[in-house]
């Protein structure tokens, strides 16, 4: 028989908990793009994310209609966390958020205002305008944004439970374009920091991780895969390899060669 082992520094590791509730995955996933639903799903579970996404202005809420997402999305079995994409102004984004609320969904949200179609970047002014208002109203606001320290800290500020940067933008699959303000950005705030869009692959899953982020959205990098379920498995391990490595503490890097093996003592 044989005896796993925790390194010290993966047994000292936290869970993820954001706005009050502790979940044990650190990769939250999105539910767009998949060919049918049944890969969808497969593609979740594989994912091992206890948190999946869903867009409120673009999905039947209907539950009982078996085409929809819904339908397929058990709530005992992943917590479903609303979404406000495709709104382009804090108003609707208020009222999407209003919609899930009735609609039977916690009160957790996924704040989302797009301010530009092309780019799809966030309105970060919207967006603060909207989180002051969510939040009034008791909502737990997971406020997607750029990498703009300055706006992460004024959505702290507005109340917000976390803070969504983006490594690059929805659906480009270029990792993560300023490390440094990622960083920055974890270091500067109080809330958990989770880096929303632009996640391509496992390897730029991992390096993301190894910014001390607490956790990673996506959605295209799974679902545009030419095997989503295996990619679902491949983010899942750089989600848990990078966090481990960050955990770990990476040693110092240095322009010159540095021999692993002890100089002194060694045979003429």
């Amino acid at each position: 028989m044989t005896t796993t082992t925790r390194s010290a520094s993966e047994a000292a590791d936290k869970p993820l908990v954001v706005g009050g509730r502790e979940f044990r995955s650190r990769l939250i996933v999105g539910t767009g793009k998949y060919a049918t639903n049944r890969e969808m799903v497969d593609a979740i579970r594989a994912s091992g994310a206890d948190v999946v996404t869903v867009a409120v202005r673009r999905v039947d809420l209907d539950r009982s209609k078996e085409e929809g997402i819904l339908h397929h999305l058990d709530p005992e079995e992943f917590f479903l966390l609303p979404n406000t994409a495709g709104c382009y102004s804090a108003d609707d984004a208020i009222r999407y958020a209003r919609l899930a609320r009735a609609a039977g969904f916690t009160d957790f949200l996924k704040l989302e205002v797009i301010g530009d179609e092309t780019t799809l970047l966030p309105d970060v002014q919207a967006t603060i305008e909207a989180a002051k208002v969510l939040v009034a109203e008791g909502f737990k606001v997971m406020a997607y944004t750029n990498e703009d320290l300055i706006t992460a800290l004024r959505l702290e500020d507005a109340g917000c439970a976390a803070v969504m940067p983006l490594a690059s933008p929805i659906g480009s699959g270029l990792g993560v374009v300023n490390p440094y303000f990622i960083r920055e950005i974890k270091r500067r705030l109080e809330v958990p920091v989770i880096v929303d869009a632009g996640v391509g692959t496992a390897s730029d899953a991992c390096f993301t991780m190894e910014q001390g982020v607490d956790g990673v959205l996506m959605n295209t990098a799974l679902a545009a895969a030419d095997d989503p379920v295996a990619m679902a498995r491949a983010m899942k391990l750089g989600i848990e390899a990078g966090r481990l490595a960050w955990l770990a503490g990476r040693m110092p890097k240095r322009e010159i060669a540095v021999p692993s093996s002890p100089t002194v003592g060694m045979l003429d």
